[in-house]
């Protein structure tokens, strides 16, 4: 390794971005809007560093990380569970932002994790919009819970609230839709998409905003992506039980319903899924697996650029 790399870390919060850097061991703190990312990019630019690294903050790091993107700057979004394992496992136990900066530093130095490219504009505002519609959906079944148990002084309101959420559910609809025709690559993925049993328009919405990997990776990468790849928990003679874990979470909800909505079908997902069970896989266990089988086979209609009823799918 050059003794000259610099890695660096950025710590990001809804008002600060701290920037943590390895082996120097400053930090430098910017404010989270236009004029700070600006002028952190600039600094970060300056520093020339072999990798930047910043963790996923439920979208407090949007703007920072498609403006390094195109800036040019190596950048990795990583999970904060991991950097937070890390931090643990190198005796640093204390938690501050400025430490919390350095500690990503040094993490992007020993893990070096992968530079994926950004979204696009066209990507992220796709993602806005669905993120926003499963806002409302969910809104939507806590008022329809309220309904039912309010008394007749609450009932108009909570009914009109409803229809409000109907009306700009539907909006939102549309607006995808829209969005989706407008691009002949996105067109070909949704035809494509929705030719596999079980997959509907949310699953195929939440797979192309959420999963923009799909058809890019090799089975068991996608697999991993997504959090569906079962991992092994053995030590010494012991062998335990392999369970999945970490992965995106939007995804493996959305391939839950339809993995369990193409199951009741006649489809290769169904007999898979049936052959489990039959040879006494657990119910959940036959779930994931299904689940995994419909991931892959997706995976491999858009890399093979082939629908469903191909014989080499599924």
């Amino acid at each position: 390794m050059n003794n000259e790399e610099r890695f660096a870390g950025v710590d990001v919060s809804k008002a600060y971005l701290d920037l943590g850097v390895s082996p120097e061991g400053g930090v430098e703190r910017f404010s989270n809007d236009e004029a700070g990312v600006t002028a952190l990019i600039q600094r970060l630019l300056t520093l020339q560093p072999a990798l930047v690294v910043l963790e996923a903050t439920g979208g407090l790091e949007t703007l920072l990380a498609a403006s390094g993107r195109v800036a040019g700057l190596p950048l990795a979004v990583v999970n904060a569970r991991q950097v937070r394992d890390f931090a643990k496992a190198t005796g640093r136990l204390a938690k501050t932002d400025k430490l919390d900066a350095l500690v990503l530093a040094h993490f992007a130095k020993a893990v070096r994790p992968e530079v994926r490219a950004g979204r696009t504009e066209a990507e992220q505002a796709l993602v806005e919009l669905v993120a926003r519609r499963r806002q409302l959906v969910e809104m939507r079944a806590q008022e329809r819970t309220r309904l039912a148990m309010a008394g007749s002084r609450q009932k108009q309101g909570l009914k009109e609230h409803i229809a409000w959420l109907d009306e700009h559910i539907a909006r939102l609809d549309g607006d995808l839709k829209n969005r989706l025709r407008e691009s002949d690559i996105w067109k070909t993925r949704v035809d494509l998409l929705q030719s596999a049993p079980g997959v509907g328009p949310v699953t195929m919405l939440t797979l192309l905003s959420y999963l923009p990997e799909l058809g890019k990776l090799n089975r068991r990468e996608i697999a991993a992506r997504v959090g569906l790849a079962p991992f092994n928990r053995d030590s010494g003679f012991q062998r335990g039980r392999r369970r999945i874990w970490g992965g995106r979470a939007e995804v493996r909800s959305v391939l839950y319903m339809a993995t369990l909505a193409a199951t009741r079908g006649d489809n290769p997902i169904a007999t898979f899924h049936r052959r489990l069970v039959e040879k006494g896989k657990p119910a959940k266990v036959a779930l994931t697996a299904a689940m995994r089988k419909l991931l892959t086979s997706l995976n491999a209609m858009l890399k093979q650029n082939k629908p469903w009823s191909c014989p080499q799918i599924a």
